[in-house]
């Protein structure tokens, strides 16, 4: 059986990676500011897109122990995703940061597109171990596992566009350098 070799498995990583995220960011660009910070869902428009980049960033590091929050990040809370799975009756941190604007989202956004190349390099895809306590898959899953969370919460924001103001977004299928 023919084995693709790493430099391939690592081109269509980046290439499904920036698709993924040029998706992600073109909801974020058209979602309305009545939508940005809208209560309707659990969590609001803003949190979802942020809690994406925050695991692509997490997850494009070789282990827990290498990840080193954004320099905006608001860290110093609960829930520094800005997901409230729920919170510590014995902190006293705030559940989770400030809301963050359309526009820090979107420096965010750049911050992780602009690392995914390098760090996919990086990355040992061979590796049995993910890296990460809590996942028990080898690196090259987890990597997968990571595409496929900047998906799904990239068609809940989608579906939220069209659902309330008719805006579609358009398909990525690759991001290959011609």
């Amino acid at each position: 059986m023919n084995q693709i070799p790493i430099d391939q498995m690592q081109k269509i990583l980046k290439s499904q990676y920036h698709a993924a995220l040029a998706m992600l960011r073109e909801t974020i660009e058209r979602c309305p500011d009545d939508v940005w910070l809208s209560e309707q869902h659990k969590n609001s428009f803003w949190q979802v897109a942020y809690h994406a980049l925050f695991f692509t960033h997490v997850y494009l590091q070789p282990n827990e122990a290498a990840f080193r929050y954004w320099e905006h990040s608001q860290k110093d809370v609960q829930n520094a995703d800005a997901f409230a799975i729920e919170s510590d009756p014995n902190s006293n941190l705030p559940l989770l940061p400030k809301p963050y604007t359309k526009a820090e989202v979107l420096a965010y956004w750049n911050f992780c597109d602009q690392m995914v190349d390098r760090a996919v390099d990086a990355l040992d895809l061979l590796s049995p171990e993910s890296g990460f306590r809590w996942y028990k898959e080898s690196k090259l899953e987890h990597q997968f596992i990571n595409l496929r969370h900047i998906e799904h919460h990239t068609a809940q924001l989608a579906d939220r566009l069209r659902s309330s103001n008719g805006i579609a977004i358009r398909w990525v299928g690759s991001k290959r350098e011609l």
